[in-house]
């Protein structure tokens, strides 16, 4: 091919704009769908967050009023008082639900305790002991309930700017304080 007819093809080429619409949509297609599941993947963890924290609220004012009582309260029945709530916005028997309630001397004792995420687990700080633990208080005890989930980021491209726990999770998390009412114990 002659150089006159390289330069013509070239022109005809780049002076072509038939396909222009279709390549302009294929070059802004993958930002636009990666956006999306972005802006998706927040709404959905931000509504289980906050279905969560409504649920931890619910539960602890059973606890408060006395509805449900101190020596029915175990790790296994919180757990299903939770997760039979929770179950609309997770898994079935909600993998990853972590709780721990415990009765304090005071709200300066509560203030205390605390967690911190150490090598992609959940550890908690200012407590003895340090590990989950279901220990309700009597009538006009402070109570503390802390009510842990490790939700799954579904979109891979994701997780690695939202998971902060193992296995691509990131922490949901919600806790309610409270001074139980003079009910009978």
């Amino acid at each position: 091919m002659s150089k006159a007819g390289r330069s013509s093809f070239s022109a005809r080429f780049l002076g072509d704009r038939r396909g222009s619409t279709a390549l302009e949509f294929a070059m802004l297609a993958v930002p636009f769908a990666l956006l999306v599941f972005a802006i998706l993947e927040s709404c959905i963890s931000f509504a289980g967050q906050e279905v969560m924290a409504n649920i931890t609220d619910d539960v602890a004012r059973q606890l408060r009023t006395g509805q449900v009582r101190q020596a029915n309260v175990t790790e296994a029945t919180l757990k299903t008082m939770i997760c039979s709530r929770l179950e609309i916005m997770v898994a079935k028997d909600c993998p990853g639900l972590e709780v721990d309630l415990r009765a304090y001397p005071s709200f300066a004792a509560a203030a205390q305790a605390g967690f911190k995420i150490q090598d992609g687990e959940i550890a908690l700080t200012g407590t003895t002991p340090a590990t989950f633990t279901v220990s309700p208080g009597l009538a006009e005890s402070i109570n503390m309930l802390r009510v842990f989930y490790k939700w799954p980021v579904m979109t891979d491209f994701m997780a690695k700017s939202m998971a902060n726990l193992k296995d691509g999770n990131t922490l949901h998390f919600a806790s309610m304080t409270w001074k139980n009412e003079p009910f009978d114990d």
